[in-house]
């Protein structure tokens, strides 16, 4: 074990049960690699077992040691308490931490919520935007403790934002160029294997997302790393690599806000998903005008107007069907473009089709009506009607600005 290296303790009762998996560790080594941080060892432990023993003995051979996990309002949420413990502190309110917290919860906060204002002393905040629980940092001997909130999606954005820097400065590490992309449909373990295949001599990082998989490019030139995305984004298809911090959903709906239109959505398998994630925002009026579930037959001939020869013929999972289905919704809610999404979510196969197989209609007042048939990977049913969705959203942006999305299914190779 290298005495000025780093160790990481993850803290849930979840990962050790193996209910849901880690994604801490990857993250986090990813970066320290990068920082120049040896990794010495990665602990899991419950959210029940004190962490008070194993921090005693990793802050006598570690210049770093990151927690996630266990900062919560519970009794069995220890991590505060042990690391004052092993720091030979007491824990204090930290004031500006109590009104932030009260601001969000009110008279919640006493009680069990005001625990999470307590920080080991001497130890500085990090303050945690998208959630109740504040990470913070400190020494206990040598050893500079970062403690952060359990949820990625809460962890990992405050890791970027003010651990890293905390980081290099304490390293005296000059800050690199970092470019941020926005992936999506791509399964985390492709995508690496394709950064790799793009361009193995540079820094790739990533961070998972509901719908979309952050991705960080830093070392070399600008014209070394333009070329490797280039390159990543002819292995996996152009439209699923986009430049910073974006969304396929708000993109789409930047785009009809834009032209002023309205859309209107048929959806089958997903159920009503796509028209739900189109109007999470507020304002969604303004360009959505409705949808029809359409999960049986009866609804697709009878409401949609699909003819029944079409579905007889060829079938309710086919691009046959979509296109009758984006038209009739066309003409049902009136709007200026409609999409339809049919298709076989699982977890059996309908139809003689495989679990993982859609089928897309695009249609509008102004374009001839596209069809675009998908194979996704089978992971597991809701994954499958989450990308369909986003899949919709960035076709239809693509058919909306006149781009040629008929060649799509060759194209995008890591779906």
């Amino acid at each position: 074990m290298k005495d000025d290296g780093a160790s990481i303790i993850i803290i849930g009762t979840e990962l050790t049960e193996g209910i849901i998996q880690d994604s801490h560790a990857k993250f986090l080594t990813s970066y320290l690699t990068q920082l120049y941080y040896h990794v010495n060892e990665i602990v899991t432990v419950a959210d029940d077992n004190s962490i008070e023993e194993i921090l005693s003995k990793l802050v006598k051979h570690n210049r770093l040691i990151i927690i996630t996990g266990g900062l919560g309002p519970t009794s069995d949420d220890m991590t505060r308490s042990s690391i004052a413990e092993v720091s030979g502190v007491v824990l204090e309110r930290d004031q500006e931490s109590w009104d932030r917290l009260y601001k969000r919860v009110g008279e919640r906060i006493h009680g069990a919520n005001e625990k999470q204002t307590y920080f080991p002393q001497g130890f500085t905040p990090i303050v945690n935007p998208r959630g109740t629980a504040d990470g913070f940092y400190g020494y206990a001997d040598k050893a500079l403790i970062i403690a952060l909130p359990g949820p990625p999606r809460e962890a990992h954005p405050l890791f970027e934002s003010e651990v890293i820097p905390l980081l290099r400065k304490l390293n005296n590490i000059k800050e690199e160029k970092r470019e941020e992309y926005s992936t999506f449909l791509i399964p985390e373990s492709r995508l690496e294997e394709a950064t790799l295949e793009a361009d193995n001599s540079l820094n790739w990082g990533t961070r998972f997302q509901d719908f979309k998989i952050s991705l960080f490019l830093s070392g070399g030139t600008e014209v070394k790393r333009r070329a490797a995305i280039e390159k990543l984004r002819a292995l996996v298809g152009k439209q699923l690599i986009q430049e910073g911090d974006t969304d396929a959903f708000s993109s789409l709906e930047d785009l009809l806000l834009e032209q002023k239109a309205t859309i209107g959505t048929a959806e089958s398998c997903t159920s009503g998903l796509l028209g739900k994630l189109l109007t999470d925002k507020a304002g969604a009026s303004n360009y959505y005008k409705g949808g029809i579930i359409s999960y049986s037959a009866e609804v697709k001939i009878n409401v949609l107007k699909v003819s029944p020869k079409t579905v007889e013929e060829f079938g309710v999972i086919s691009c046959e069907c979509a296109k009758e289905m984006a038209e009739g919704a066309l003409n049902v809610l009136s709007t200026d473009y409609a999409i339809s999404i049919t298709g076989v979510a699982g977890p059996d196969k309908s139809e003689d089709k495989e679990v993982g197989t859609l089928c897309f209609g695009f249609a509008s007042k102004l374009y001839p009506t596209v069809t675009v048939k998908l194979q996704f990977m089978s992971i597991s049913r809701d994954a499958i009607r989450r990308r369909a969705c986003v899949a919709a959203c960035i076709l239809m942006k693509e058919y909306i600005q006149s781009k040629g999305i008929v060649d799509i299914e060759s194209s995008w190779s890591y779906i």
